[in-house]
Formats: C-alpha cells, structure tokens, sequence
C-alpha cells in the first residue's frame, strides 16, 4: 500500500473516532431524570421534591407533581422542556406563581394546577399558551377582586375549557362560580389626587380661568401684595409664570370676569380700596379700570361672579361691621352699583346658583344663619326668601348637582360642616364631616367623580368621594396642606389638577390620576 493510500485510511480511521468522541460528549451532556422523580421516554413522574428540578431530558411530553411540598412557581420553571404538552402540579402547597412560569410552553394542551393554596393568578399568566384546550384550577382558596378580573375575561374569550371554579371572597361574590362571573361586575377603576408641582408661595385665593386659548390660574398673595398668574406649559407639563403680577396692598381675592372676550381681574384689598383691572392685549399688561366704593366694601371676604339673561354681574360680600354686601353690573363701559345686600351682618361668603331654574344668592354670615335670596325678573333685584334654619356659624355655602339632586356644603371652622339637600321647600341635612379648622369646603366634579373637599388647619385635608349607592359622600383619600383657603379644579390636555392655596405654607398643585385595580 502506498504511502498516499495508508494517509487516507487513517484520516478515516481518526474522523469516525472523532465523530464517535462527539455523540458520547453530546450525550454525556445531555439532562438526566432529577433525583426526585422518575423518567420514562416522554414521561416524568416528581414526589416528594421541595422544588421544581432546573432540568429534564428533553423529549418530555408529560410532566407530573403530585403530593410535593412545593409552594411556589418562579419564572421559566419549564423553559428547558420545548416539547411538554401536559402539566399536571396538583396538591401542593402553591400559593405564589411567578407571571412567566410557563413562559415557552407552546405545545402545553393540558395544565392543570388544582388543589394548592392559590387564592389570586398574576395577570396574563397564561399568555403564549396558544394550545391549552384545558386548564384545571379546583380546590383553591380564589378571591374574586381586580386582581382576577383578567382570568374572568381570559375564561370568557378562551376557546380552553376550564373547570368550574369557585370564590372563596369578596362577601359580594363568595361561592359564586368564577366561570360565570362577568367583567362588568367588577368594579376596578379608581382615583388619585398625585402631587404635581409644588408652587414657592403662600396664597389666599386662587381662581382657573381660559383666555384667549390657553389656560391659567390666578393666586392672591396677601403678604407681598400681588395677583400673580401661571400659565400651563404644553412642552414643560408645569405651571409656569404668564403675566406681570398686579401689585395691591393686602390681597385678598383676584377674581377673572370674561365678558365679550375681554379679561377683567377683580383685586379685593383689605386697605387702600378695591379696584378692577383690564387686560390690554395690545400693551400686554392690566390697566386700572375703576375702583370700587370704599364706603360700601370695606372689608371683602369673597367674590362671586354670575350671568343672568345675558347680563354679567359681579357680588362682593363684605365682612366689616359697617360695610354693605354689593351686586355690580356690567353696562357696556365699566361696572356700577346694581342692588346692596344684608348690611351690617358681616357676610363672610356669597354664592350663586339655580334653585328650580331660578337664580338665587346664599349669604354666609358670622352673625346669623345663611339667607337665601331669590331673583325677581320683574324688577330685576334678588329679594330675601328664607334662611338655612339651625345653621349658626356658617363661614360658606358652596353647591353641587349629582344628576337632578341639588346639594350644597356648608364649611364650619369648628364643629361639623354640613353637607345638605335640596327637597323642593327647604335644604335638609344629609351628612355631617368633621370639621378641624375649617375654612373651606369645596365640591367640585372631576369626569364623572364627584368630590368634596374639607380643608383643616389643625388637621389633615380631607378628600370625600360621592358614593352612588350610598348616595352620600366617603371619605377618601388624606392631603396634607398648611391652612388651606381655596381649591380649583383645572381641566388642560386631556389631564385634570386640582390647584390648593395655601396660607402659612407653600401653594400646592395635585393631578387627578385614574388608577385600574385589574392591572
């Protein structure tokens, strides 16, 4: 044989021993059957293993644990079994299942997880298992919240068949099977009021108002003696500085009046007067308007601002002991005195509404009961028509709608604030909130949540949300607030805030975030 002819027998010879070398490396590498349990071609069978083993040969096609002390499932249990069609992890102590578990189980037709300690299914778990045709999940301790809305509506869209299965909670469905259950039955939306921006000033008032298509707010600041306004940044998502501040002397209140698209800022002072401004677009900048009768208001407490057959008005309740609570009408060129109100009874609020499509004032006073005016269209004047009876030291009377019902909420420093209703004769007394110091109690509608707000000086700020089965307000949610005076709510972009004034701390702004429980 020549020397050509032996070179290519042994490369032969050494190829097919390298080959041989390979398969036994590639089967020496191959995952044997875990200690715990026991292996056939394409079965496994697990007892006794306090955990799921990492690995399994990998033609497994059926994989059971039975009578384990597992209690828990972590994430890719199963990922090295690609070929694993039924699953069977029954009466175990599981309680806890990581939401990829069975990641990667494509072919899985069969899984059933019945008898172990579950009482909840993370979201979604399910997910990629686009061959289950059977999911068995009895004999478990199941609480049928918003954590397991997804499986009700998972059970209703899957063409799986599962098992039926029963809650073991909440007491609106205990032992209801969850197979029947529909997603419209739970009830998973809810709210927040998130902080948002924190604003470096106290302020006694603050009023929302939209101008010329942008959105802004106005904040009186008594101790520097400004109106300052923000406006909201679209880029930014903050509220930032728009105007010049409008300097008084012991702001009170910096009330926006629009009529026929132009900007009035009402400054209520406690010295030196009362003035109007008016916003010259052209100059960019307010300009004193006129001022207001300092023989009338001497010491204003509150604004309001109204529309009564297309005519604009403006009420101004004066706290003083010689002061007058004054309506002003708007004649085309400047504001002038239109009807005086309850002197001498020091009125701390005024605010208007519709009573049976009517126009009407309820003054506040730290003297007597809040009185209830009606408007005559005769003689175009509000006439004194009752009083809230058993209502003494009422601060302010603001009101609200919830669907036809007309409510109003009366803040009391001490004491219960009041919240009452409308019977077509009389408001009558529907549900009492403590009151720690309170000067402010503001409902206001956010979507189609309905809240109140009680602000307190001694304690925390309390947030009710209306409850519409109760048909009452609960408590809520708790905020804290140095002595708030006021709130405003502000709808921009599709996000709605609620903006605090603060009178011995800094000025605060929360968003009204809606949160689903389900996910």
């Amino acid at each position: 044989m020549g020397i050509a002819a032996k070179r290519s027998q042994w490369l032969g010879v050494l190829v097919a021993a390298s080959v041989l070398v390979l398969v036994d490396s590639k089967r020496a590498r191959q995952p044997r059957c875990p200690l715990s349990c026991t292996c056939t071609k394409d079965n496994a069978l697990c007892e006794g293993a306090g955990s799921i083993p990492r690995s399994f040969p990998p033609d497994v096609m059926s994989l059971l644990f039975t009578a384990n002390n597992l209690e828990s499932i972590n994430e890719d249990a199963f990922i090295s079994l690609p070929h694993l069609e039924y699953l069977f992890i029954e009466n175990n102590q599981i309680d806890s299942i990581s939401p990829h578990a069975f990641r990667g189980l494509k072919t899985l037709v069969h899984l059933s997880l019945a008898y172990n300690n579950l009482e909840t299914l993370p979201r979604d778990l399910f997910k990629g298992l686009d061959a289950l045709t059977k999911v068995d999940l009895r004999g478990n301790h199941f609480t049928c919240d918003c954590k397991l809305k997804w499986l009700v509506e998972w059970i209703f869209s899957t063409n799986a068949t599962v098992d039926q299965v029963y809650c073991k909670g909440p007491a609106s469905h205990l032992d209801k099977s969850i197979n029947d259950l529909e997603p419209q039955s739970f009830d998973c939306i809810t709210t927040e009021f998130a902080s948002h921006q924190s604003l470096k000033f106290e302020s006694i008032s603050v009023e929302a108002f939209f101008f010329e298509n942008n959105q802004y707010v106005v904040f009186a600041q008594p101790f520097i003696g400004k109106c300052s306004f923000l406006e909201w940044d679209h880029v930014e998502m903050l509220f930032r500085t728009r105007y010049d501040d409008i300097d008084s002397t012991s702001t009170v209140i910096c009330k926006p009046l629009i009529i026929d698209n132009q900007l009035f800022i009402i400054v209520a002072q406690l010295f030196g007067g009362s003035h109007i401004y008016k916003r010259d677009s052209s100059a960019n900048k307010f300009i004193k308007l006129q001022g207001i009768d300092i023989l009338r208001i001497r010491k204003p407490n509150d604004i309001e601002t109204f529309s009564i057959d297309g005519e604009s008005f403006f009420v101004i309740a004066d706290s003083s002991k010689a002061g007058i609570t004054t309506i002003y009408k708007w004649n085309g060129n400047g504001f002038y005195s239109h009807q005086s109100l309850h002197p001498w009874y020091r009125d701390t609020d005024v605010e208007y509404l519709e009573i049976s499509s009517k126009p009407h004032l309820i003054l506040s006073s730290s003297s007597q009961r809040p009185v209830i005016y009606q408007w005559n269209r005769t003689t175009k004047l509000f006439e004194r028509r009752t009083d809230i009876p058993e209502m003494e030291d009422v601060y302010a009377v603001k009101h609200f709608q919830v669907e036809s019902d007309l409510f109003i909420c009366l803040t009391r420093f001490i004491g219960d604030s009041k919240v009452m209703r409308w019977d077509g004769a009389l408001f009558r007394e529907a549900q009492t909130m403590p009151s720690r110091g309170s000067m402010v109690f503001q409902p206001f509608a956010v979507g189609s949540w309905q809240y109140a707000i009680l602000g307190n000086d001694y304690s925390f700020t309390q947030v009710y949300r209306w409850d519409a089965k109760k048909g009452e307000f609960v408590r809520f949610q708790e905020l804290n607030i140095q002595a708030p005076r006021a709130f405003s709510p502000v709808a921009i972009d599709n996000r709605q805030f609620l903006v605090a004034s603060s009178f011995k701390g800094k000025t605060q702004i929360f968003e009204h975030r809606i949160i689903d429980l389900s996910n």
